[in-house]
């Protein structure tokens, strides 16, 4: 793909879902590519993401007719959501819990997130999904996350938490 002249379209889609309306195809539709060629892909690529708002990078080239999708991973919160099948967090997260995440989901989590928390470790990932955990209003094991980050530190964990994600 050409450098000169090429067209970055940014776009929030519903992973597996995306369409040829907004937001992708009046953002493509100008550079000539075959919109439902870029819909396709974004579709095949975000799959994995069914039913999450996905964060996608499409790099189009007008001149070639060549495009390229880069996806990103979901946000935090989405990815705790899916795990506890809840379409949205607790506005009230102390008071009102959505339910309860298993210590593996939570390392599941922070294992997708690896490419956001390279500069990390593991257990420090870990403790970060965990205070997401809280914001929207999840327990973990049974207990507010807070309790659980308490509980790393002190190496109540290390036997689940190893330091390779």
């Amino acid at each position: 793909m050409s450098e000169k002249g090429k067209i970055i379209v940014k776009a929030l889609v519903t992973g597996g879902s995306a369409s040829g309306g907004p937001p992708i195809g009046p953002a493509v539709g100008p550079t000539g590519i075959n919109i439902k060629d870029v819909v396709d892909e974004v579709n095949a690529k975000t799959m994995v993401f069914k039913g999450l708002t996905v964060p996608v990078r499409i790099e189009c080239d007008p001149e070639t007719k060549q495009f390229e999708i880069f996806v990103e991973t979901p946000s935090t919160a989405s990815l705790l959501l899916k795990e506890l099948g809840a379409e949205k967090g607790s506005s009230t997260n102390l008071e009102q819990r959505i339910g309860d995440l298993t210590l593996e989901q939570v390392m599941s989590v922070a294992r997708a997130k690896k490419e956001i928390y390279m500069d990390r470790t593991f257990k420090k990932s870990v403790k970060s999904v965990l205070g997401t955990a809280l914001s929207i209003g999840a327990t973990v094991e049974g207990e507010d996350p807070r309790i659980i980050q308490k509980k790393i530190d002190e190496g109540a964990y290390d036997d689940r938490i190893n330091e390779e994600a």
